[in-house]
């Protein structure tokens, strides 16, 4: 043998041996098949997005994490997926905390109006500042990431709201609970309806006005019973991904880190994109179609309805201090993180 190729050889034998070992541990993982649900339709922006994250986790784990989505509820109601995610009903939910008021109160700071600009930069920020307190606010499950859908507004089927003292004795269904504590603040009455079922309470007069973002008022039929759209960016809706403790723990150190890498600011962001460009192609629909007015405010509107909202944060706050936690800390790392990722208003 050539002693000046010995090295050479001796490197590539090291290589193959490192790469046999690391093929090795991929081998010895056991399959493991995941189950997703997703609660909206299934032909809805959002779920082509965690198809996509799913599959990117097959790859990363080498084949062995493999993954189903269920959408349109097919493993259960809207209101029960973070209760569905802990107790193994599905390995994977997609959740709307404010489904169940006064249960996650740090993390309704960023369901708080005319605070989130965007969808995509919005749900990066939102997932970065969240990580600090999920693991004790969403202790029953494991935390993967946080995201927003591109703001929504008021939607009516009888009149336009350009006033807040519009929603004085009106019947509102509310996206969010902090949203719903804006209705009752100003005179409403809230309704409370999933998504799926909104159309049905607005259709049978139950409520006469809804806050939804603008391309899913399509997507759930919800354009055919209103007409009157205020076109500014009242709210944003944050939803979680989280996933069954006892399925994360049964798994190898090696699918842990897979699942870990694809729990991050940047996967919220990517899960949240598409979702984002579907709800901004609405706005643009609905305000091309005759049969709907959409209206923009004056700057005199736009700022009565920021001071009417004000006590809002008030009323967050005192509900966090309730559950023995320090509000300012909490809002003032959101703005900041809003403004870290440029989606702040």
């Amino acid at each position: 043998m050539n002693s000046r190729a010995t090295p050479l050889i001796r490197t590539l034998i090291a290589s193959a041996f490192t790469l046999g070992l690391s093929s090795a541990v991929v081998a010895q993982d056991k399959p493991v098949a995941l189950k997703l649900s997703s609660w909206v339709p299934a032909q809805h922006a959002l779920n082509p997005a965690l198809i996509a994250w799913g599959e990117s986790l097959k790859a990363a784990s080498g084949g062995t994490l493999t993954s189903t989505l269920f959408p349109s509820e097919q493993l259960g109601k809207a209101f029960d997926h973070y209760d569905m995610a802990r107790d193994g009903i599905a390995d994977f939910s997609y959740v709307n905390p404010g489904y169940q008021p006064g249960r996650f109160p740090i993390f309704a700071a960023s369901s708080l109006p005319f605070l989130v600009s965007n969808g995509k930069a919005g749900s990066a920020a939102v997932d970065s500042w969240y990580r600090a307190y999920a693991a004790k606010e969403m202790k029953d499950v494991q935390y993967c990431f946080a995201f927003v859908h591109d703001p929504g507004a008021f939607h009516s089927t009888k009149k336009k709201i350009t006033s807040p003292n519009d929603i004085k004795g009106m019947k509102v269904r509310p996206a969010t609970a902090t949203v719903g504590n804006m209705i009752t603040m100003l005179g409403g009455t809230n309704v409370q309806a999933s998504a799926p079922e909104s159309r049905d309470v607005l259709e049978r007069g139950v409520a006469e006005s809804i806050t939804f973002p603008w391309g899913s008022i399509i997507l759930f039929g919800i354009d055919k019973v209103v007409k009157y759209h205020m076109d500014v960016p009242l709210y944003v809706t944050p939803f979680v991904w989280v996933m069954n403790k006892d399925k994360y723990n049964a798994l190898s150190a090696n699918q842990k880190k897979t699942v870990d890498s694809h729990c991050t600011p940047e996967w919220a962001e990517k899960v949240a994109g598409s979702w984002a460009d579907f709800e901004a192609g609405g706005r643009t629909k609905l305000a091309n179609d005759p049969a709907h007015e959409v209206y923009k405010l004056s700057p005199a509107q736009l700022n009565d309805w920021k001071q009417a909202v004000a006590p809002m944060e008030k009323q967050w706050a005192d509900d966090v201090q309730k559950r023995g936690e320090n509000p300012a800390p909490i809002i003032n790392s959101l703005r900041q993180n809003l403004t870290k990722y440029k989606s702040a208003l």
